[in-house]
């Protein structure tokens, strides 16, 4: 459960989707849920949602029958209507009676359980739903907009028409119509009846009443009191009818206002929605809505001026700003009535009509949420960025109105996809929107946003304020900004923005990465950029799932991160203020796979190296989301605390540190899209998602710690399926068909447009081609056959012979009409007119004979006789030329009326106007193949332009490939090519490209790098390898096979980034590659892909030393083995494991003493190799390949001589396992190294310089966990000799041991513990000692005496003071540090709620004055608690500081938890040990044990 919500928006244009309970509970339609809201004067609470319906909720209504206020019925899009129980949140029925769209609904309230719907085809339901039962009525064949049942009768319903008809019926008496109500010309938004019975109060003329006796040609009886009933039209008019007489006795016209406030988009276009409400307390006046949102209070007592009065006049801002759509009211006591109004602008608000004041206003969102941003400078200002294209900013930490909400929408017009506040200007909040727009708001003043000339051309993803590099980092404090503004897009760039000249040009950074670090090859396009608060440092990610970590101002390259492989969505740095020295260093990034990875950056980045280095390996890895990843954010309050949001719908906190899961949130319905942690309260945290909510919740209340999964995650996904679906707009019916015309469209076809907006993913949809004519006709003969062949079966094959024989018949006759011949048709005569003349009588024509006569021979010419023209137009065949040039112009004209423009076209050349031919062709786009080939007869212009006309015509006729070749016959061979690759033809483009052009022409490489970013995009990665390769983008192209990230890839990429020469790219491949040849454990191949590369044979021997390492390991049975893809490597009993893998590497490497140089070589290359520390939920293989990296270096190091070192990496690997609690691998690992024991370690102090007081330390260590084994070996054995009825005392042993375990967490030198396991206990399970060859023999053949030796010699290594001083200091100062941390929160927490007590009770504050003063004594107590906590911190502090450098650097075993194993020992052995040992225990557990359990045994021991 949440404890704040900003709902989704109500619904618009419904008669009735809001309603308020009698109890003060009001619950309004949000797409297809149902809201409900606790109603009081002073602010309002939501109390829950109520799902189920699968479309757009259209009516709400609560019951008023008192006992059942909780009950209410909500009707759907989908068909449906549902009755609910709101406290429970449940369904309790559900009828689908209607066959159309519901259009409104009213719960009877006089009746219990009747609840009356009506849809858009005129049908009204009446639902009982205490007996289930359904009865259906048909008064008017109308499109039903809304209805009211009426409080004082029972049967008596009123309907409201779309086409301004109320009528009012009875159902008791099978719907009869009792009024029909004519006066209004428009649609009728609402009804409402007056809540107090009888028509006295409003008709006090006598003549008035007198005309009561008859209404509609039907006498009231004298027994029947009327009502009055109000109804609002979009006709403007509200007006209020007399029941009992049917007919209307009052009009009121909407005033025209002046549009107060402010937040009105002057471009919306909002229709007028006119709905009015019959206050239960008021029955003198009417409430109503006003053209622009406001409310209008009608006192229908009074006249002119004085009739009407504004809601919310007092002071500016109260009214909504956009058209009202619902009103409800409830009482809060005898006269006090609340209001509760919904509007277009998103806005739900509560009058107190007593006053016509606005009480409070609960914002909603209309679409996504996608971003969250919390202001660094006013604290606890939430800026929420909405797919509705409006800005919220919501002030979380207001007392008196925990919904003030802010709202911008000036120069806004798209989705809000990013926003980020200044860090250092209040109120300067920069945004990002769907269309690519970058802008900045000051949310202190009203004028619109400044906005970036510099647009993105797709979504703009991030936004992040960040230091100046150049070209802004250039010049003096005072000549550039401190800050610019930098926004990351879909078109994958980052650009630089002048917060001073947003008019200005922005810079893309990819200039300065190039520039500063020499890179010629294209960069991968940019998805998300993170400043690091200190401002030195930038990370960006990339497309191709890599991170790019970038030092400022030059954005020189320190490293990339190469962990993911799909696209990053999210970079998060951690804060700067932790009390952890690492944690400020901590990367954490999400991408498309549902991993968090967290990298540790502090050693890259205090100490860069001179080339970037290459990053494989996470510091920790989150796992537990199913989805893509879409936003982070670290705890302010914490070290190393994250929440991540995911398409799986939940909200995950995570502890880094310890790689747990803390909890996790499933209120959303949708896909959560960004979140932000509470900046004053540490348990709270805020998510948005495409539910269209923004949700506060606590994380201490959830019940779930990890994401859902198998079953739990169908049904989260089944919720989610719940959401409304986009429905495709109704087509209108023709008028004439159906039942009544012209009602057909119903009232979403008239508000398609108008509806509110709800935001769809951008998913393409793929679509079925339409099926061809053939196709079609040739369908039912197949159909028709198999029914034949089926019945025939079904009938043993007889009896259906003649069915056959006739159908085979109708065939042979529709084949022999299709092989008939068709007749000829006589083309048509490209001289109609003249041809036409010929079919005239002969009369006609023997005077045609005569009049060509007197033309040709004739000197005077007949009147009224032009040869060609007119009614003479046949001569102009027999005249001379200018008879035929007439004729071919009166025939030209017709071929033009006609449309016959080829016709035309030849009369035009035949007359040898071609170029008049070509122009009329050009103009009616019908030159044709013939033109165009003739052309050149009328010159080369005119040849060109025609070319250049054809191939427009060919074009919009989707014939490229046929236009393209006319471009090449005029020359125009970059047009050509330009033509095909707008149409995507980049196969055909590069053909023609390489024939006709040079091979050093840029159009090339263009050609090829746009195709093969299409292949890359769509998949393709092999095709748009060879495009990168053939543009010479060689880097491109290795990574772009690497893409897909299976091992043949990853092999394929690295051997072509060999080829190519990008050596640094083939060696990152390369190791991928065997990397994940190595998780299948398939060394044979890992080997062969890392010996192709030359540069890496350091890798091949740490993954040499990790198949002997899973050798020696299966041989004790700690891990699988499968030797089918191994090397034939052996380690020989007995024998160390250090110089058994230095015996290999000479065998089959040539790594030897012999070369020292090389040896220093391979050991700086494997060490420039981070590895982070081991954590207790690392997987065993991960865990395995760090020790084989440690040990690689140990040997190295014993190669070359250099046994300090050699040592360090011993007690690395030992410490590795230590960290990960595995101790049973940490036996076995000291086993391998030190097969001898302490003679193995004496042999390597023998060879160490003991004047080096790094390397005597550090074999000290080592020499102390041998003795720690040896320790509990002798210890175990011992207890497996005692007598059977001792048994149970000592099963208390290990936990009292266990007990005195004191784990440090800033320096792991203390054995942890798995579930509650030490050593001891992992030695129990595996019944008794470590079985090596030395130990056991010995134990059981030596005497006491020499078991007494080895005790006192172990017992001095592991009893050190100075370890002892060091284990406790750190302690102590951990538990100072913890309690001073729940000091602070305490102390807030306290804070708090005292502000929160003086805000609830301001009449008591001199109380609380009072008793604050009476109690000094508590603030003076704290004060000195912390004062004496801090100063004990410095004086620990004082005391770690004087302890050696080289004691504090290497582990050691806890020197408490020994004593006390040792005095075990000591009381329960036959043979006491010597009592100055057992005082020295003592006197280190007096002086050392501080902890409770450790106390609790030593007085076990003193007694």
């Amino acid at each position: 459960m949440s404890e704040r919500l900003l709902p989704a928006s109500p619904n618009w244009y419904c008669s009735r989707s809001s309603d308020t309970s009698p109890k003060g509970v009001f619950g309004f339609g949000a797409k297809s849920s149902v809201y409900l809201v606790i109603v009081s004067a002073a602010s309002p609470i939501i109390a829950g949602e109520l799902k189920g319906h699968r479309e757009r909720v259209s009516g709400f209504a609560f019951c008023r029958y008192p006992g059942q206020e909780e009950i209410c019925a909500s009707s759907s899009d989908d068909g449906s209507v549902k009755i609910w129980d709101s406290q429970k949140q449940a369904t309790l029925k559900e009828h689908k009676a209607h066959q159309s769209t519901i259009t409104s609904l009213h719960w009877s309230p006089v009746v219990k359980d009747l609840l009356v719907s009506g849809d858009e085809k005129g049908i009204v339901v009446c639902f009982w739903h205490n007996r289930n039962d359904t009865q259906s009525f048909f008064p008017e064949p109308r499109t039903i907009f809304c209805l009211s049942c009426s409080p004082h009768n029972e049967n008596y319903i009123a309907v409201g028409y779309k086409d301004g008809m109320i009528v009012v019926i009875d159902i008791s008496r099978k719907s009869e119509v009792l009024h029909r109500l004519r006066g209004h010309d428009d649609e009728i938004h609402a009804l409402a009846w007056c809540p107090q019975p009888g028509e006295e109060e409003l008709l006090p003329r006598a003549e008035e009443t007198a005309e009561a006796e008859v209404a509609n040609g039907r006498k009231v009886p004298d027994g029947e009191r009327g009502c009055y009933l109000a109804s609002g039209s979009k006709d403007q008019t509200v007006r209020v009818w007399s029941t009992a007489r049917g007919k209307g006795v009052m009009t009121l016209k909407l005033p025209f206002l002046k549009r107060r406030g402010l937040g009105v988009d002057p471009t919306v276009k909002e229709r007028l929605w006119l709905t009015v409400h019959w206050p239960h307390t008021r029955p003198t006046q009417i409430i109503s809505s006003c053209f622009g949102g406001e409310l209008v209070v009608w006192d229908l007592t009074r006249s002119g001026k004085q009739k009407w009065a504004l809601l919310g006049s007092s002071s500016e801002g109260q009214n909504h700003t956009r058209i009202v759509f619902n009103m409800s009211s409830v009482c809060m006591g005898e006269s006090r009535e609340l209001l509760i109004s919904t509007s277009m602008d998103r806005d739900v608000k509560c009058w107190d009509l007593e006053t016509l004041d606005c009480c409070w206003t609960l914002p909603s969102l209309g679409g996504f949420v996608y971003s969250l941003t919390f202001s660094p400078v006013d604290t606890g200002s939430l800026a929420l960025g909405v797919g509705d294209n409006m800005i919220r900013v919501w002030s979380t930490l207001s007392i008196q109105n925990r919904y003030d909400t802010k709202t911008f929408w000036q120069g806004i017009k798209s989705k809000v996809t990013a926003l980020s506040w200044h860090p250092l200007k209040e109120g300067h909040l920069a945004f990002g929107t769907d269309d690519g727009k970058v802008g900045i708001y000051d949310s202190y003043s009203n004028k619109p946003p400044q906005i970036s000339s510099s647009y993105h051309r797709k979504t703009v993803y991030t936004l992040a304020w960040g230091p100046p590099v150049p070209p802004l980092s250039f010049g003096g404090e005072g000549d550039r900004p401190t800050v610019t503004l930098y926004s990351c897009a879909g078109e994958g760039v980052i650009l630089q923005h002048n917060p001073w000249k947003l008019a200005g040009e922005a810079n893309d950074i990819d200039k300065v990465i190039r520039d500063t670090n020499g890179i010629k090859h294209k960069l991968s396009p940019h998805t998300d950029l993170s400043w690091k608060p200190d401002g030195k440092i930038l990370a960006i990610g990339n497309e191709d799932g890599s991170i790019e970590i970038l030092q400022a101002p030059a954005l020189r390259l320190l490293c990339s991160i190469q962990q993911h492989h799909k696209i990053i969505n999210v970079l998060r740095w951690h804060h700067e203020h932790g009390s952890q020295p690492d944690a400020s260093h901590l990367l954490a990034s999400g991408s498309n796979n549902a991993t968090v990875y967290v990298h540790n950056l502090k050693s890259i980045i205090e100490t860069p190296s001179d080339t970037p280095v290459l990053v494989t390996e996470p510091y920790r890895s989150l796992v537990g989301h199913t989805a893509k990843i879409t936003s982070l954010a670290w705890s302010p309050h914490h070290d190393g605390r994250l929440v991540s949001v995911c398409y799986d719908g939940t909200a995950q906190v995570w502890d880094v540190l310890k790689e747990e899961a803390i909890c996790n949130y499933r209120g959303h319905r949708g896909r959560l899209l960004c979140v932000q942690w509470s900046p004053v309260d540490p348990d709270l945290v805020w998510t948005g998602g495409d539910d269209f909510t923004v949700q506060e919740w606590a994380i201490s209340k959830q019940e779930h710690t990890k994401p859902p999964k198998g079953k739990k995650s169908i049904e989260l996904e089944k919720k989610r399926g719940l959401q409304p679906k986009p429905k495709a707009k109704k087509k209108k019916k023709p008028a004439g068909k159906g039942p009544v015309a012209g009602d057909q469209g119903g009232r979403g076809a008239e508000e398609g447009a108008s509806e509110q907006e709800e935001e769809q993913e951008g998913v393409p949809v793929k679509t079925e081609h339409t099926p061809t004519t053939a196709a079609v006709s040739k369908e039912p003969r197949c159909r028709q056959t198999d029914a034949i062949v089926s019945e025939k079966n079904r009938n043993g094959g007889k009896g259906f012979s003649f069915v056959a024989r006739e159908s085979l018949k109708d065939e042979k006759q529709r084949e022999k009409q299709a092989e008939a011949p068709v007749k000829k048709k006589k083309p048509r005569s490209i001289l109609p007119l003249s041809t036409s003349m010929d079919h005239r009588s002969r009369e006609d024509q023997q005077r045609d004979c005569l009049t060509l006569a007197a033309v040709r021979h004739s000197q005077a010419l007949p009147s009224n006789c032009v040869p060609g023209s007119g009614a003479h137009i046949q001569l102009g065949l027999f005249g001379d030329r200018a008879a035929l040039y007439t004729m071919f112009e009166e025939e030209g004209r017709s071929h033009m009326e006609g449309g016959h423009y080829e016709s035309l076209n030849s009369l035009l050349l035949w007359k040898g106007d071609l170029a008049g031919a070509l122009q009329v062709a050009i103009e009616k786009g019908e030159l044709t193949e013939h033109l165009v080939a003739v052309s050149p007869m009328a010159g080369y212009q005119v040849w060109v332009r025609a070319v250049e006309a054809f191939v427009k015509q060919l074009c919009f006729q989707e014939q490229y490939v046929k236009a393209a070749s006319y471009l090449l016959s005029v020359h125009k061979v970059y047009e050509a090519i330009d033509l095909l690759k707008s149409q995507q033809l980049y196969r055909e483009a590069i053909a023609l490209a390489k024939a006709r052009l040079l091979p050093e022409d840029p159009v090339m490489k263009n050609l090829f790098t746009t195709w093969a970013a299409i292949l890359e995009r769509d998949g393709h990665y092999s095709n748009a390898a060879k495009c990168y390769l053939a543009a010479d983008s060689t880097y491109d192209a290795a990574k772009v096979i690497a893409k897909k990230g299976d091992v043949m890839s990853l092999k394929t990429a690295a051997e072509l980034a060999l080829i190519v020469g990008e050596n640094a790219l083939a060696n990152s491949l390369a190791l991928r590659c065997a990397r994940e040849l190595l998780t299948a454990q398939d060394w044979l191949g890992a080997r062969e892909v890392l010996q192709a590369q030359e540069s890496l044979l350091g890798h091949q021997l740490v993954f040499c030393t990790n198949e002997l390492l899973h050798q020696c390991l299966a041989g004790a049975e700690l891990i699988d083995w499968s030797s089918a893809s191994s090397h034939g490597w052996t380690v020989g009993s007995g024998v160390p494991f250090v110089d058994a893998v230095a015996v290999v590497w000479e065998g089959e490497f040539s790594v030897s003493s012999a070369d020292v140089e090389k040896v220093k070589l391979l050991h700086q290359q494997v060490k420039s190799v981070e590895n982070p520390a081991a954590t207790a939920n690392i997987p065993i293989k991960q865990l395995l390949f760090h020790l084989s990296h440690d040990l690689t270096l140990a040997v190295l190091s014993s190669v070359a001589l250099t046994r300090g070192e050699t040592v360090t990496g011993m007690l690395g690997a030992l410490t590795r396992c230590r960290d990960a609690t595995h101790f049973t691998l940490m036996r076995e690992l000291c086993r391998l190294l030190l097969p001898k024991g302490m003679q193995s370690v004496s042999s390597l102090k023998a060879q160490l310089d003991h004047t080096d007081t790094h390397s005597t330390a550090a074999v000290q260590s080592l020499e102390a966990f041998v003795c720690y084994f040896q320790l509990y070996e002798m210890w175990w054995n011992q207890s497996n000799e005692r007598p059977s009825e001792t048994q149970p005392e000592k099963a208390a042993l290990p936990q009292l041991s266990v007990a005195g375990l004191q784990r440090d967490a800033q320096n792991p030198s203390e054995p942890a513990a798995v579930n509650g396991t030490g050593p001891q206990d992992t030695a129990e399970e595996e019944q008794g000692a470590i079985p090596t060859e030395e130990g056991s023999d010995t134990l059981e053949e030596e005497p006491c005496r020499s078991q007494e030796a080895m005790l006192a010699s172990a017992c001095a290594v592991l009893i050190s003071e100075t370890h002892a001083a060091l284990q406790t200091t750190r302690s102590v100062i951990e538990e100072i540090q913890l309690r001073l941390s729940s000091m602070m929160q305490q102390h807030l927490r306290a804070a708090e709620e005292q502000q929160k007590e003086l805000h609830a009770l301001p009449e008591s504050g001199s109380e609380h004055e009072a008793t604050a003063a009476s109690q000094p004594g508590a603030s003076t107590a704290e004060s000195t608690s912390l004062t004496s906590l801090i100063a004990s911190v410095s004086e620990y502090n004082k005391q770690l500081a004087e302890i050696p450098e080289h004691i504090k650097r290497f582990p050691f075993p806890d020197v408490i938890e020994c004593c006390l194993v040792i005095l075990h020992m000591g009381r329960d052995s036959a043979s006491a040990l010597p009592e100055d040992l057992q005082r020295r225990c003592l006197a280190l557990l007096h002086k050392y044990g501080t902890a409770a359990s450790v106390i609790k045994a030593r007085h076990k021991f003193c007694g």
